[in-house]
Protein backbone atom coordinates (compact mmCIF):
# COMPACT_ATOMS: atom_id res chain seq x y z
CA UNK A 1 0.00 0.00 0.00
CA UNK A 2 1.42 3.49 -1.31
CA UNK A 3 0.46 6.13 0.65
CA UNK A 4 -0.04 10.12 -0.50
CA UNK A 5 0.55 13.04 1.44
CA UNK A 6 -2.66 15.51 0.97
CA UNK A 7 -2.54 17.89 3.71
CA UNK A 8 -1.55 18.25 7.33
CA UNK A 9 -0.85 14.53 7.83
CA UNK A 10 -3.60 13.31 6.02
CA UNK A 11 -2.85 10.52 3.89
CA UNK A 12 -4.36 8.50 1.29
CA UNK A 13 -3.70 5.35 -0.35
CA UNK A 14 -2.70 5.96 -3.95
CA UNK A 15 -3.83 2.60 -5.35
CA UNK A 16 -7.43 3.70 -4.39
CA UNK A 17 -7.45 6.87 -6.54
CA UNK A 18 -9.47 7.42 -9.67
CA UNK A 19 -9.28 10.62 -10.41
CA UNK A 20 -8.20 14.54 -9.03
CA UNK A 21 -10.73 16.81 -10.12
CA UNK A 22 -10.88 20.80 -9.39
CA UNK A 23 -13.86 21.35 -7.23
CA UNK A 24 -15.18 24.19 -9.83
CA UNK A 25 -17.90 22.58 -12.42
CA UNK A 26 -21.37 21.68 -11.68
CA UNK A 27 -20.94 17.68 -11.88
CA UNK A 28 -18.33 17.53 -9.11
CA UNK A 29 -20.45 20.19 -6.71
CA UNK A 30 -22.76 17.75 -7.34
CA UNK A 31 -20.90 14.69 -6.49
CA UNK A 32 -19.74 16.34 -3.26
CA UNK A 33 -23.41 17.20 -2.48
CA UNK A 34 -24.15 13.24 -2.69
CA UNK A 35 -21.51 12.17 -0.92
CA UNK A 36 -21.92 14.43 1.91
CA UNK A 37 -25.80 12.78 1.90
CA UNK A 38 -24.68 9.53 1.47
CA UNK A 39 -21.85 9.60 4.02
CA UNK A 40 -19.05 9.15 1.80
CA UNK A 41 -17.47 12.65 1.87
CA UNK A 42 -13.81 12.91 3.67
CA UNK A 43 -12.80 16.76 4.09
CA UNK A 44 -9.70 17.15 4.84
CA UNK A 45 -8.82 20.86 4.13
CA UNK A 46 -9.23 21.76 7.79
CA UNK A 47 -11.19 24.67 7.06
CA UNK A 48 -9.39 25.88 4.18
CA UNK A 49 -10.73 26.24 0.46
CA UNK A 50 -10.92 23.15 -1.36
CA UNK A 51 -9.34 23.36 -4.26
CA UNK A 52 -8.81 19.29 -5.29
CA UNK A 53 -11.74 16.66 -5.00
CA UNK A 54 -9.89 12.77 -5.17
CA UNK A 55 -12.39 10.31 -6.42
CA UNK A 56 -11.94 6.79 -4.98
CA UNK A 57 -12.75 3.29 -5.93
CA UNK A 58 -14.97 2.69 -2.94
CA UNK A 59 -17.19 5.59 -3.70
CA UNK A 60 -15.66 7.98 -1.27
CA UNK A 61 -15.00 11.63 -1.93
CA UNK A 62 -11.78 13.02 -0.68
CA UNK A 63 -11.88 17.10 -0.06
CA UNK A 64 -8.22 18.53 0.01
CA UNK A 65 -6.50 21.85 -0.08
CA UNK A 66 -4.16 21.35 -2.48
CA UNK A 67 -4.08 22.07 -5.29
CA UNK A 68 -4.85 18.63 -8.40
CA UNK A 69 -1.27 19.49 -9.97
CA UNK A 70 0.34 18.84 -6.20
CA UNK A 71 -1.53 15.55 -5.71
CA UNK A 72 -0.63 14.48 -8.78
CA UNK A 73 3.12 15.58 -8.41
CA UNK A 74 3.21 13.80 -5.00
CA UNK A 75 1.55 10.58 -7.29
CA UNK A 76 4.04 11.06 -9.51
CA UNK A 77 7.32 11.13 -7.04
CA UNK A 78 5.85 8.22 -5.52
CA UNK A 79 5.55 6.47 -8.74
CA UNK A 80 9.19 7.06 -9.47
CA UNK A 81 10.43 5.94 -6.02
CA UNK A 82 8.88 2.68 -6.59
CA UNK A 83 10.32 2.21 -10.44
CA UNK A 84 13.79 2.81 -8.61
CA UNK A 85 13.31 0.17 -5.98
CA UNK A 86 12.30 2.27 -3.11
CA UNK A 87 9.60 1.65 -0.69
CA UNK A 88 8.45 4.06 1.89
Amino acid sequence: MKLINIGFGNMINAERMIAIVSPDSSPVKRMITEAREQGNLIDATCGRRTRAVIITDSNHVILTYLQTETVANRMDENVNLQKEGFDE
